[in-house]
């Protein structure tokens, strides 16, 4: 792992390529101890299994570094930026820092993945122009070929063994536009669609809610539901033409509810930024993304759908 500045900065956002657990091991091990012997901050956010190895492959000098389980903080994607690499990196201002992020795994779900490439991509405008490290670890030999073929995209530098050198596909905003597609319809069952305006955003939170129950989800979910909910909503009529359309059904296990309007999201890291302390506002979706278990978007001239899925009660 020596020499991963060597090939951009200050930002350096490599992908690492490993087939088994003795290569993981071996390069983000001397990727943390290189940190430490400079005086990095150091934090490694990865899935719960990976976290344990490195921790016990550390030793002694992992007491010094930030664990961060990845399948809990990284479950959606979309909060991984502001609550993952923004908080730590924002918590050492003025130093070099560095962080070990893995945000794909074997068992992520075809739902997950566009959220999680996407996430890459953004990566790289999130950290643009600071003194930051982040490191991503790709299991070749259990992901899916795309998931390796977009790394390239989303990765400006790409370690691979003894490679260490330029993606020679780089291009982030292609791999932002390419996912951002029309969301799949509902598989299966009936749908609750509610219209709304300015003076029905009461009623709609209300029968979100009110179906949600119906349909299981889990107790202590109810309360993330009605502020992520009243949020979006509130959004269609600040931002969305003054209208929009709410729908909620069960989809395996979760609750997916979905906010349909006429606005366009042009800000691709709108949501992801930690709110400026000096800027009313501007927290809505960032509230979503924190609140929920996944956010799938499609943005356009024509209107903008998000959807957000909540875990429910497995039937008995």
């Amino acid at each position: 792992m020596n020499n991963t500045t060597a090939v951009a900065g200050p930002f350096v956002h490599p992908a690492l390529f490993y087939r088994d657990g003795g290569e993981y091991v071996a390069a983000l091990t001397a990727f943390v101890r290189e940190g430490l012997a400079d005086g990095d901050p150091v934090a490694i956010a990865v899935p719960r299994a990976r976290l344990e190895l490195l921790r016990d492959a550390l030793g002694p000098d992992g007491s010094g570094v930030r664990f961060v389980d990845m399948e809990e903080a990284g479950r959606n994607p979309g909060r991984i930026i502001p609550r993952v690499l923004r908080a730590f990196a924002d918590a050492h201002p003025g130093r070099h820092v560095r962080i070990i992020g893995e945000p794909i795994w074997a068992s992520r779900s075809a739902t997950e993945y566009p959220a999680c490439v996407q996430h890459e991509a953004l990566i790289n405008h999130a950290f643009a122009g600071r003194r930051v490290t982040i490191v991503c670890p790709y299991d070749t030999a259990r992901l899916d070929p795309r998931a390796v073929a977009d790394a390239y995209a989303t990765h400006p530098v790409i370690i691979d063994g003894d490679r260490n050198g330029p993606s020679g596909s780089y291009a982030p905003d292609h791999i932002i536009a390419a996912y951002n597609q029309p969301l799949p319809p509902p598989r299966a069952g009936s749908v609750l669609s509610f219209d709304f305006d300015d003076e029905l955003l009461p009623e709609a939170r209300h029968a979100v809610v009110e179906r949600a129950v119906a349909l299981g989800l889990a107790p202590e979910r109810r309360d993330d539901l009605a502020l992520a909910v009243a949020e979006l909503t509130t959004n269609s009529v600040v931002h969305g033409g003054g209208t929009g359309t709410v729908r909620i059904w069960a989809e395996g296990g979760h609750v997916v509810w979905e906010v349909q309007d006429r606005g366009h999201v042009t800000d691709p890291l709108a949501g992801r930024r930690p709110p400026s302390p000096d800027r009313p506002g501007g927290r809505g979706l960032l509230l979503v993304h924190t609140l929920s278990d996944l956010v799938r978007t499609h943005t356009g001239p024509g209107g903008t759908t998000t959807r957000c899925l909540l875990t429910r009660v497995p039937s008995s």
